[in-house]
């Protein structure tokens, strides 16, 4: 990327800054904010039955900004597939993972259709003002916050907030990433093989999402559910525990609790799958081995995923299959990442402010501990475990930090015009190998999640075409 690419994100943050200008010439917009989560209220963006956490200023980006994402994501996109398609074809790619055999195994089931990785999220911190940025972690399969990126960015739409800048700016679009996730399914089971065979029908397939109940947000499948139904196609949420293989008139199939299914939304992850074995999880494995169902997020999809992907990317083996770009591409971008073990010599991740540890089969950033969270005495301490379960430890990127404005009805007594410095997280999905939208959250501490007072943005593309 060249230098005048850098750029192209700084003048969205301008329009940021100018929105949040723009609430508090109206005292806050107490009343949009309050009304923000009255809406939310009525759609899937629920946490716990609740408005998930927002932010009322939004992510904003001009059509330049827009197309320096894509190439961001894109790029990603082609070494994931590259990277894939190499696992499976040669075994010293394999080892570079270092994935147990039995999990080998599985990643190179076939899945009866071209895409490798149909469906992605890469989530990456975007120095906004300079155009830098650095991979955070590869999401595939069961990446969330397609209806929070939605749902936030129409709250945001509805206040006079966004009444009055877009006076100024004219029409803005928005990411329907819910309808263009759904539409990549249904065009990853146009291709597959099966299709048309053993009862299962040449379009509008039986869809089961799959992942564990404790697992998933029921809220996002109703919402996926409901643009399935508008298309005449039937989709439901299906237990992972309740699967079974049944014989039928043309065959074995795989069935939920409700009946057979054409196509499986595999939403569970795979570490997820080893730690709860379940027969419900064998026969899934039996559907796609024996392909009784158009698996989408087949296993071949978990290397990319592994929080080991960007040790591999950086090895000889993985260098040779990438181009020239592809490699200063990494090699700019991908922060350095290293396995720990008993034998590694912990003294050169003393500095904490630099590292950031996570497991290698995590997922829901669940265990990332970030060096700056710590005390000096308890990141030796996270060293030493993190070195005896092998997980791995992770040069700290930078994060970006801007002003932003709560969403939501406000605490009694708390002063409208209050803007929060929040640490940025912009997650660019894939959907067969195409950039489709933005889900961005922010927080305060060195780890954004859940637990961590996390906000949930909208976003935005302000701005023509020619911009």
């Amino acid at each position: 990327m060249s230098a005048a690419d850098f750029g192209a994100t700084r003048a969205g943050l301008v329009l940021e800054e100018e929105f949040n200008a723009t609430c508090a010439a109206l005292a806050g917009d107490v009343e949009s904010r309050a009304s923000g989560d009255d809406y939310l209220a009525t759609t899937h963006a629920l946490y716990h039955g609740q408005p998930l956490s927002w932010a009322f200023t939004p992510k904003i980006f001009t059509p330049k900004g827009e197309g320096y994402l894509r190439e961001i994501a894109e790029t990603m996109g082609r070494i994931m597939e590259k990277v894939t398609r190499a696992f499976r074809e040669r075994e010293e790619v394999r080892a570079a993972f270092g994935l147990p055999r039995e999990v080998e195994e599985l990643c190179l089931l076939p899945v009866g259709y071209g895409s490798e990785i149909p469906l992605a999220r890469v989530d990456i911190f975007l120095n906004e003002r300079t155009g830098q940025f650095w991979f955070c972690e590869l999401n595939t399969d069961g990446s969330a916050g397609m209806t929070s990126a939605v749902e936030v960015s129409e709250a945001i739409a509805r206040s006079a907030t966004w009444e009055a800048f877009s006076k100024r700016h004219g029409e803005a679009r928005t990411f329907d990433v819910v309808r263009a996730c759904a539409e990549a399914i249904l065009e990853t089971y146009s291709e597959w093989e099966g299709r048309g065979t053993h009862g299962h029908p040449d379009e509008k397939p039986v869809i089961g999402v799959v992942d564990y109940g404790e697992s998933i947000s029921a809220d996002e499948v109703a919402h996926f559910v409901e643009i399935f139904e508008e298309k005449g196609v039937t989709c439901r949420f299906s237990e992972i525990r309740e699967l079974t293989v049944v014989e039928g008139a043309g065959g074995a199939q795989i069935a939920d609790a409700c009946g057979t299914l054409d196509l499986v939304w595999r939403r569970a992850v795979l570490s997820e799958m080893l730690e709860k074995p379940c027969s419900g999880s064998e026969a899934l494995i039996r559907a796609q081995r024996e392909q009784l169902a158009c698996v989408v997020g087949g296993f071949r999809t978990w290397p990319c995923a592994t929080k080991t992907v960007f040790c591999a990317l950086r090895s000889p083996v993985l260098r040779d299959l990438l181009t020239g770009a592809e490699r200063r591409f990494v090699e700019e971008h991908v922060p350095y990442t290293e396995v720990l073990g008993p034998e590694t010599d912990l003294s050169r991740f003393v500095e904490k402010d630099e590292w950031i540890v996570k497991p290698q089969d995590g997922y829901n950033a669940m265990g990332v501990v970030a060096g700056l969270d710590e005390t000096p005495k308890a990141w030796q301490e996270v060293l030493l475990r993190a070195a005896e379960t092998r997980s791995v430890i992770q040069r700290y990127a930078p994060q970006f930090k801007s002003a932003v404005y709560l969403g939501g009805k406000l605490p009694q007594g708390e002063d409208p015009l209050i803007c929060r410095e929040e640490s940025m997280m912009e997650g660019l999905f894939l959907f067969r190998g195409k950039f489709q939208g933005v889900f961005t959250r922010c927080g305060r501490e060195a780890t954004i999640g859940e637990w961590t007072d996390r906000l949930n943005m909208g976003c935005f593309v302000v701005g023509e075409e020619h911009a």
